[in-house]
């Protein structure tokens, strides 16, 4: 007979935040009770979905598992809720769209410890519309400090990483203005601090390639990590190196932006992007807030 194990506290508190995916939050809640680590909490934030989700999510008997239904405030309030109630001295994201392989907090965690690690990530298969796919080379994940290519995209994986709780007080939440990209947001605020570690094994199935992912469904993604670049610059704690390093990434985010907005007609947005990308070159202060407009 096995004997159950009974947990005060959970070692790991993994992070759902869901709308209107009562189908795949159910493959990506399933694979996480699946773990073949036992100590754990999982909390789904239900954001507001008009579907099912709720409901669906009410129907599994796991002490493990805690719902959460709040009113639609986005995936970064979303998190952010999660995370404040949460007790784990580790976390691990998980979007609703994607799942884990059974050993994935097992094989992580001891990572993790053996490694000193305050954050680290796992490798990713990735599928797209229902077939498995190859990475672009420009999509391997680094290792350690790679703070100036996380400007160019996000290297961080949400579905892949864990981290400490220490490190989420050092670093802070996710900005809840941020519609989309507060991960690539939250990678670079913690890049200058915090080597990441890479477990090399593919631990985490990330599907792709429907059009209601933030990815696809959010416009003016550049716009977004511009913004967060200017709040790098507004804080005044870059050197004269990581400072031009940023500059030099907003202006050619930048670039594609304005050039976007030029083919679709929309030329006063385009010069109003370049005046405020030019003071900020100019060394003068910019709310980081013009560049979403709030």
């Amino acid at each position: 007979m096995v004997k159950k194990i009974e947990y005060s506290v959970p070692e790991v508190s993994v992070i759902i935040p869901t709308y209107n995916r009562s189908a795949m939050v159910m493959r990506a809640v399933q694979s996480v009770l699946a773990q073949t680590w036992r100590n754990f909490e999982c909390i789904v934030v239900d954001d507001g979905s008009t579907d099912d989700t709720f409901s669906v999510l009410a129907e599994i008997d796991d002490r493990r598992l805690r719902v959460v239904s709040r009113e639609n405030g986005g995936v970064s309030a979303a998190r952010n809720h999660a995370l404040n109630i949460s007790g784990g001295r580790f976390i691990a994201l998980l979007d609703s769209d994607d799942e884990w392989l059974a050993e994935k907090l097992e094989k992580q965690l001891d990572f993790m410890k053996r490694g000193g690690w305050q954050i680290s990530q796992t490798e990713e298969i990735w599928i797209r519309n229902g077939r498995r796919v190859n990475q672009c080379k420009k999509h391997e994940k680094p290792e350690g400090f790679f703070w100036e290519r996380s400007l160019e995209m996000c290297m961080v994986s949400p579905s892949c990483v864990m981290f400490t709780r220490s490190f989420l007080e050092q670093i802070g939440l996710f900005d809840e203005r941020m519609s989309a990209c507060e991960d690539y947001d939250l990678w670079i605020r913690s890049g200058l601090k915090y080597p990441v570690g890479l477990l090399r094994e593919s631990l985490t199935v990330k599907h792709g390639g429907r059009p209601d992912q933030l990815s696809n469904s959010v416009p003016c993604l550049d716009l977004l990590r511009i913004y967060s670049m200017a709040k790098m610059l507004a804080g005044g704690d870059l050197n004269v190196g990581q400072r031009e390093s940023v500059l030099t990434e907003i202006r050619r985010k930048a670039g594609f932006y304005a050039g976007g907005c030029r083919k679709r007609g929309r030329e006063h947005d385009a010069l109003r992007i370049e005046e405020l990308v030019e003071k900020l070159v100019q060394g003068y202060s910019v709310d980081p807030a013009e560049f979403i407009g709030n």
